[in-house]
This record gives C-alpha cells, structure tokens and sequence, in this order.
C-alpha cells in the first residue's frame, strides 16, 4: 500500500470527519476521538500544491477552503430518517445534553415512554425465550436469546435509528453506571464480581423485536449500522458470544468507520484462529487492515507480515499516534524493550498530556528497571490526569519498582475503583500480592483479569506461579498451559510447564515442554521466524541455548536411568558457556579453523553441570576426565571445596591404580 495521492486523501479524511460527527451524536466519544486523531495524522493539505494561505495579511485570506468542512449534525441520505430527525431535532439535542451531563435515566425518559424509561425493561415477557449460555461462566447471568421459539414484538416507539440509538445507548449507560454502584469493595467479602448489569436482558428483547420488525417488513437495506453495534455489545455482555459477532460483523459492513465496534469484535476473539474465521466475513476495506493489525497486537502476533502490515498503514497515516503506539507494543510483546521504550519515548515528547497507554510504557521500563525515567512518567501522568487508571497503574509500577509494595497494591486499587475492566491493574496487583506473599488475594485477582480478558497470558501465567506457590502442582499445570497456548514462542511458558511435570513426576512429558522451550528461546533469536532454525527439521536449535534448561532435561534423562542421554545434555550445557561453534575459512592460510561467537561464561548452572560431569566420569572410571573437570571447577570459583575433595579422591585413585602396576 503506497501513500495516498491529495484526492484520496481528502476523500478519506471526509470520510473519518463524517466519522467523528456521527459517533460524536451518538455519544460514543472515544470511538470520535481515535477518528479524528487518525483524520489528523493524514498528510497535511498544507503540503499540497493547491493549499490555500492561512496567513491573516495575506491576499487570500478571504479565500474559500478547497472542501468543505462537514457540519456539526450530518445529514441523512435516507428521507425517511431525515424527516424523523428534523422533527425529533429538539428533542434530540435535549436527550444529547442530558447524556452528556451522565443523566442517563433522564436521557432515556426524552424517547422512551414513560412506563419504560421508569421501570426497566422488563425481562417478563411470554415472548421471548430465557436460556442461559451453552459455555458456563461464574457469576453470569441468565441472558436473552435472538434465537427464541417466538419471535418478540415491537414495543419500542417509532423514532430515528439515531434518537432511538442514543435512547437504548443511555439506558445501557443506566445499567452499567448503576451496577458499578452496587458493586461492593473491591476484593472484599462480597465481591465476587458476580454484579450484572441489569438492562441487559431488556435491552436485548428490546432490539430483537426491533430488527425482527425491520425485517419482516423488507427494511434491512436502511439499516444504519449503530444499533447492530449496540446490539452485538448487549449479547456481548450477556456472553451470548457468537450472536455478538454476527451482529458487530453486520455492524462493521454498515458503518466501518465506528473504531469501538471493532473493538468489541477484538474482545471476543480467543486465539489467531478465531481471526483467521471472520477474515472472510469482513468488508474489503482500510479499517479491516486496521482492524487486522491491532487484533494480531492483541493476539501476540508479533511477525514480520504484522509489522509490514503496520508498515504500509503508515505510509497512509504516517502521523498517527495509534499506529506507532501499536508498533511499540509490538515490540513489547517480543521482548525488544529498547525499540519500544524509544517509540513510547518520542510519543511522550511529541504530545506530553496524552494519557493512553502509558501503563504499558511504564511496564516496558519497569522491566528495563529504569526507575529515573518511570518516576519521571508518574509525575508527568500525575500533573496531566491523576484519576486516570493509566496514570495510577504508572505510580503503583513505580512504587513496586522500589519495592513499596503496599504502596503499589493502593494505587492499583484505585485504578480499579475508577475502572473496574482495566485490565492492566488486576494483572500488576495480583503480581504485588504474590510479592506480599497473599495468594488468596493474588489468586482473586488474576481470575478477575482473565475475566476481564482472557487472552492475557500474564494472569494465566501469575495463577500458575500462585499455585505452584501453593504446591497445587495439577492447578499450576492447567494454567501454565493456558499461557503457554496464548504465548506459544514465550520459553517461560514451556520452562515453567516442564517444571511443573516434573513435580508430578512426569519425566518424559517435562523433557518434552522442555525442549519446547529451547525451540521458542531460538523464536525471538531469529527475527521472529516460524519457531526458530531448527523447528521444522527436528534439529536442535542453533544459536546459544539456555544453559538451565539444557541441565533441566539432563536431570530428567537421569531420572529415567539414561545417564548417557544426560552426560550429552550435561556436556551441551556447558558448550554454552563459549557458545556455539561456526567453521570458517582461513584463505590466506588455506586451512580452516574454528570460531566461537558469544556465550553465557560460566554460571552457576554450568559449574553444576561440570561438578556432575566430573561425578559420573569418576564413577565409570574416567579419572583423568573427572580431575580435568573437578580443576576447572577450582577456577570457576564455584562448588570449590567439593571440587577439592573430588581431586584429592581422583589422586587417591590415580596412586592406587600406579601403585598396583608397580607392585606387578
């Protein structure tokens, strides 16, 4: 995808203007923001050679703009719609007021009649069919199908789709607002983050009747889009989770340029697979790319076709924020903490008061522990917005970071009281529990991270460490494997299943999760390739391995009495300490010679390998071997004493054996 020439750029900045209206109508303001961000970040018209002068001297200045701007209310291009919205204008601007003050209720009571806005929407109906979701969920409430044996009727009154989107949206709002009141403290006896919001089964029926109308009357082809998206965010909550997509998929097709609908359709996704089914079923558009690109950073994708995906969407928005936010994140995800911190970095420069994401900025340098920099972000966070959960996650991860962990648990806290989905805090507080050693609490609160989002492989993986914490071994394993399933690249995943089977004692399937971490580490040293060099073969993996996990498999080989299996692994282990071996060839001289690129040098894993080494080469009557090991043990400086005490027996050996040839 090359950039844009000035006519489909204007075409498309229109477009995303028209956007920002229409979502701006309809409330849905951080589906307006990112429009009008990514409409900013198109090439400047000032570029072009047909940009009109700006400046107030200038001969010009009375010059009309070369298209005109869209006006603060869109039109409709349907003269039905149109003829309701002007006559619902008043009203509407109203209800939009209201809305925009949080009086929801009050919003909803402008359209609604009523007995309905004042009474929720009743679940009671003889017409509709109650059944509860075929994938059972703790603490979900029973929801209404689309799909019941009678089809509901129609009670909504007849308004503009953007009058009565703007109704249902705000009694939405009612209900989520009103359950986030009475949901009880946060982690405390009652809370079990079982609280419904209770609009959801009405909201439901309520739109099932209405497409069901629209429908059997033949007014499919006027549909506008929004209320698709409203209805596949109702089944959504309501974990009615195949139904949702159907309908945001019905939504995208109709109104593309709505960012939160896409949003919702990331969240339902599980695994790659789940992508890769609604491809096909996407329009054939920008905002599909777009759409691509951010479900793969979700999904952990981090491959050379993303990134050269992501490149070709800068090349049309070479200023956006949210694309190179996404390169960032990218980064993180494959552990090139540098290049993300120096993305995240010229993005706090270029616009310093911009709050999102900067949690993950400061979980990238919490990581690199650069802590003048992450006090440096808290405090810029904290003059911006100090009750925004981005910036209280940046302060608990600096307060963690300097090891004030009952400091970090209160600012996660009170990131979670001003939200209670954001994810990022659950997963850093359950990390802070672990920490305090209160697994109880550091187990409530990952469950609630992978409730909030269940491809977070950090919770998976943080109730896996919390388990084996326990000496849960059978738990941690369902749970490591979980991780390991969403980060399959990710060798902390396999090292920790292949510690978790040997605690159960499972040998040979701990080998196997082993040797699937050694093919993994080789994923982030190749470039982000398939699963490394040797993955297809069966080869083992070039390039340095990790010395623990090599000396992990030889004790596993050990314990399934094959201890020449073990040696070789052992021998392996400590052939990292120079790295592997690369032939090259001497032309000047004319003979080849043996090169050895970068090592671990010596650890203390190593120094154990040798000392067992040297241990079986004593006990099979390698004594020479044993006292080569046992002396290079005395250098390392490790395990010496032993070390010394295995010299003095290979001499005592040594002397034995030449004193019996004399006696011969």
């Amino acid at each position: 995808m090359s950039a844009l020439n000035k006519t489909n750029a204007d075409r498309l900045r229109a477009k995303l203007l028209e956007a920002v209206v229409k979502c701006s109508e309809r409330c849905l303001y951080h589906s307006a923001k990112w429009a009008a961000e990514l409409a900013t970040s198109l090439p400047s018209l000032s570029s072009s050679n047909h940009s009109f002068e700006t400046d107030p001297d200038s001969p010009m200045q009375d010059a009309e703009p070369p298209h005109p701007s869209p006006s603060a209310i869109s039109s409709n291009p349907d003269p039905q719609e149109a003829r309701l919205e002007a006559q619902e204008l008043s009203q509407y601007l109203l209800a939009k007021t209201y809305f925009d003050c949080r009086e929801f209720d009050r919003c909803a009571a402008v359209f609604l009649p009523p007995n309905t806005a004042q009474n929720p929407l009743s679940p009671k109906s003889p017409k509709v069919t109650v059944h509860t979701p075929t994938k059972a969920t703790k603490g979900k409430a029973k929801v209404i199908s689309s799909r019941g044996s009678m089809a509901p009727s129609n009670d909504l009154p007849a308004l503009s789709q953007k009058s009565l989107f703007l109704a249902l949206y705000a009694k939405y709002m009612s209900g989520e607002k009103r359950k986030a009141e009475d949901s009880e403290m946060l982690l405390g006896p009652a809370d079990g983050g079982s609280t419904v919001n209770k609009e959801l089964v009405g909201l439901s029926r309520s739109l099932a009747g209405w497409f069901t109308e629209r429908t059997a009357k033949g007014m499919e082809s006027s549909n506008q889009g929004w209320l698709e998206y409203l209805y596949g965010v109702v089944l959504a909550k309501a974990k009615t989770e195949e139904d949702a997509k159907r309908w945001l998929i019905k939504s995208v097709r109709l109104a593309p340029f709505n960012w939160g609908a896409w949003l919702a359709l990331v969240e339902l996704l599980s695994h790659v697979e789940d992508l890769q089914k609604i491809v096909p079923e996407l329009p054939q558009n920008l905002m599909t790319l777009m759409f691509h690109l951010y479900a793969s950073q979700e999904l952990y994708q981090h491959t050379e076709a993303v990134h050269e995906s992501l490149t070709e969407l800068q090349r049309v928005f070479p200023e956006s924020q949210f694309l190179k936010t996404q390169r960032a994140l990218l980064y993180y995800h494959s552990k090139e903490f540098e290049e993300a911190e120096t993305i995240f970095s010229s993005l706090l420069n270029a616009s310093p008061h911009r709050i999102d994401s900067l949690d993950h900025y400061s979980n990238i340098l919490y990581v690199m522990s650069n802590r003048p920099k992450l006090a440096f972000l808290a405090q810029i966070a904290t003059a911006t917005d100090k009750f925004r959960p981005e910036t209280c996650c940046v302060v608990g991860n600096y307060y963690s970071l300097k090891s004030e962990h009952e400091k970090a648990v209160m600012y996660f806290r009170r990131a979670l009281t001003l939200d209670r989905n954001f994810l990022s805090a659950w997963t850093l507080m359950g990390h802070e529990y672990v920490e305090m050693k209160n697994t109880h609490a550091a187990i409530e609160s990952y469950r609630r991270a992978v409730d909030v989002n269940r491809k977070d492989y950090r919770a998976w993986y943080g109730l896996g460490q919390t388990y084996e914490v326990l000496e849960m071994h059978f738990y941690a394993l369902f749970y490591f494997q979980r991780a390991a399933s969403l980060r399959p690249y990710d060798p902390k995943m396999w090292q920790a299943m292949g510690q978790c089977y040997d605690r159960v004692d499972r040998p040979m399937q701990s080998i196997k999760a082993y040797k699937r971490a050694l093919v993994a580490g080789t994923y982030y040293e190749t470039g982000n390739s398939s699963f490394g060099s040797g993955a297809s073969t069966g080869e083992p993996p070039s390039g340095v391995m990790d010395p623990e996990i090599l000396y992990q498999i030889a004790l596993m080989h050990e314990k399934l009495n094959n201890e020449d299996e073990a040696a070789n692994y052992m021998e392996l282990t400590i052939a990292q300490e120079e790295g592997p071996a690369i032939n090259s060839d001497d032309e000047e001289e004319g003979n080849d010679h043996v090169e050895r690129t970068g090592g671990t040098g010596v650890t203390n894993t190593t120094s154990r390998a040798r000392m067992w080494l040297a241990k079986w080469e004593a006990k099979r009557g390698g004594l020479q071997r044993a006292m080569e090991l046992a002396n290079e043990l005395c250098q390392d400086g490790v395990e010496v004493e032993e070390a010394k005490a295995l010299i003095r027996e290979m001499r005592a050996r040594i002397d034995g054996d030449g004193g019996l040839r004399g006696g011969r």
